[in-house]
């Protein structure tokens, strides 16, 4: 409890510590977070793959560039463990090392994101007024167009890189964030801790920041993990459309766009095995959002 002096009288205005319960709240969720069988096979999938994309190198058995065009698109075997690709690339050593690219960009894409649309979400919803009805109308316009031809047309405009690719997905997904803050936000705006704050005279950044957003982080980390997988899906997509960042390094896109072609003549591997490469690690975060979001329900 916090004990306020009334500015007007003598007397004391007693106000709950939202902020204190909050923290306690917070530890109890991870602690049934880390009990979490989804939670944890999740972190085991993500886990491996971010091993693979920091060690890749070293973890892979056979240089993921050289060719070795004698042994061209050969079937898994005791030499390749995955079959080697159209240009004799061992395609395990390419799904291992290609987990780095896509575990560069779209964490840091979606960490964009996040950050642009908390910062709309906690404007809009804190302010309200015109302020919220300018934002929300321009936020409601870029979500009628599907994110992935919202991601391709900006990335065809500016040109493929990893720095375009990763501004491009992670204000794409600015405003989905930003409505799912500025929900919780309006459900706080009114609690008594945050008018505690204004009795104090507080500023209204420090009140937005300092106050609010803490008690708002659980809708905030369930945004995250789940716009992470997105992520994934459109550099991946991307890369597959022939709009990846780099040609030359391994990427699970563009060798799955490269041997998709081959499938007919009974070459499944070169795209089999980076395709469930995507599909594993997707499945992985979504593991961990679903875990967290069941979590923040309780």
């Amino acid at each position: 409890m916090t004990i306020l002096e009334d500015p007007t009288s003598a007397a004391a205005i007693v106000v709950p510590t939202r902020p204190d319960e909050a923290r306690v709240a917070r530890r109890e969720r991870l602690r049934l977070l880390l009990r979490s069988p989804t939670f944890v096979l999740g972190c085991l999938l993500f886990g491996a793959w971010a091993l693979c994309a920091a060690f890749g190198t070293l973890i892979a058995p056979h240089d993921p560039q050289a060719d070795d065009i004698l042994n061209k698109l050969a079937p898994p075997s005791g030499e390749h463990l995955f079959g080697s690709d159209r240009l004799g690339r061992d395609v395990l050593s390419r799904t291992i090392v290609g987990a780095r690219e896509i575990l560069i960009m779209a964490p840091l894409a979606t960490v964009l994101g996040t950050v642009v649309g908390t910062a709309l979400g906690l404007l809009t919803g804190y302010y309200r007024g015109l302020i919220d009805e300018a934002v929300m109308r321009l936020v409601d316009a870029v979500l009628a167009i599907p994110v992935i031809i919202t991601a391709l047309l900006a990335v065809v405009a500016l040109g493929p890189s990893r720095l375009g690719l990763i501004l491009v997905i992670g204000i794409v997904f600015a405003p989905i964030i930003a409505k799912t803050v500025r929900a919780a936000v309006l459900s706080e705006r009114e609690l008594d801790y945050v008018q505690a704050a204004r009795l104090r005279n507080e500023h209204s950044p420090y009140i937005m920041f300092a106050e609010i957003l803490p008690n708002v982080m659980g809708p905030i980390i369930v945004e995250f993990t789940a716009r992470l997988g997105f992520a994934i899906f459109a550099i991946a997509t991307l890369s597959f459309l022939g709009f990846g960042a780099d040609p030359s390094i391994p990427d699970w896109g563009k060798d799955i766009a490269e041997h998709y072609q081959f499938i007919n003549g009974g070459v499944w591997w070169a795209v089999l095995f980076p395709s469930l490469a995507i599909a594993t690690l997707v499945i992985g975060i979504n593991l961990i959002a679903d875990a967290i979001a069941q979590t923040f329900e309780r």
